[in-house]
């Protein structure tokens, strides 16, 4: 991110009341949690609850899904049922968004998680969120590329059917209206 952002008050108290909502009423997620510790940690980062304002206001449902005691940080993944409503028909990259000739979709994936400060999931962060409830039954969601399949030109996308996760391929200036991306925050 590359300017700080500001919440109005509102904007805050509300955000905190949905978070904290959200993590009781989904406990299986992070049960060996407590919200309070949460809640002094995001009291003490402000400019980085402006990431979770705008997972929130995308429709990705942010819910802390782990505590990494290395670097001392909870981590917010998007928890939405369904790929975020407010990111979807969005291509992978900007390279990929600059070579389509026409139709473009309006954003992608990947600027779009920079602008909102927060992390593309990677195909084993996708994994271990589907280890929490179902996701994506109906949508997909791109999932951070390696730079040889970038390079020729795909990128990687993930859902869950069957019961179980399914990794696949387009190229990444393809766009689809059940498509979009899920973000992950470090607080």
């Amino acid at each position: 991110m590359t300017k700080k952002k500001a919440l109005s008050t509102e904007q805050y108290g509300e955000l905190l009341t949905s978070l904290k909502e959200r993590f009781e009423q989904n406990m299986e997620r992070h049960d060996s949690l407590e919200w309070e510790p949460i809640q002094q940690k995001l009291e003490a980062h402000p400019y980085k609850l402006w990431s979770l304002f705008e997972m929130e206001r995308t429709g990705g449902e942010p819910d802390v899904v782990n505590f990494d005691q290395e670097n001392d940080e909870y981590i917010f993944y998007d928890c939405s049922a369904e790929s975020p409503s407010g990111r979807r028909s969005i291509c992978y990259d900007q390279k990929a968004l600059d070579a389509r000739k026409k139709n473009k979709p309006d954003n992608n994936a990947m600027t779009m998680a920079a602008e909102m400060g927060i992390e593309i999931l990677t195909e084993e962060q996708y994994r271990a969120l589907q280890k929490l409830g179902t996701f994506d039954s109906k949508t997909s969601s791109w999932v951070l590329t390696p730079a040889e399949v970038r390079d020729r030109g795909g990128a990687l996308f993930c859902d869950f059917r069957y019961g179980q996760v399914f990794l696949y391929h387009n190229g990444a200036d393809s766009y689809y209206g059940a498509r979009g991306f899920r973000g992950m925050a470090r607080i």
